[in-house]
């Protein structure tokens, strides 16, 4: 089994979605060259990659259409948080980022605490806290 998490998303401007992405915190891999207008970010501790490609490009490999994600949602990335505050925190950043936060910072079932996003392109994430100490056993 691969070591890698590779997510794919196609992206109307790549410049502005790198930028979006950089202001959550995301890494931009250096050692990524581009010859497509395309971007490597690292997302978090655990060797997942996000590549940004233009629509044009991700068609390509892709081999359909891109999904419209204004009239519909295909996939729901989920970011795991190691509090509340970085739940918070990476609601108000992605708003600050010209995203958009559907789902407010809030708790569910007593253990969970989570917000939901979109990017620019209208792909959508989540941010989960869960304080596994309070969550109902069996």
């Amino acid at each position: 089994m691969s070591r890698d998490l590779w997510l794919n998303l196609p992206v109307r401007e790549p410049e502005r979605a790198k930028e979006f992405y950089m202001q959550l915190g995301f890494r931009l891999n250096e050692q990524y060259v581009s010859q497509d207008g395309s971007f490597c970010l690292i997302v978090g501790d655990n060797r997942v990659v996000l590549m940004l490609f233009p629509e044009k490009v991700f068609r390509g490999f892709a081999g359909n259409a891109v999904a419209d994600s204004s009239q519909g949602t295909e996939v729901l990335f989920s970011l795991g948080a190691n509090s509340r505050e970085e739940v918070d925190e990476l609601a108000l950043k992605a708003e600050r980022a010209g995203g958009t936060v559907f789902s407010k910072p809030g708790e569910n079932g007593g253990w969970m605490y989570g917000c939901g996003f979109a990017d620019l392109d209208g792909h959508r994430w989540n941010a989960l806290y869960m304080d596994m100490s309070k969550m109902q056993q069996g």
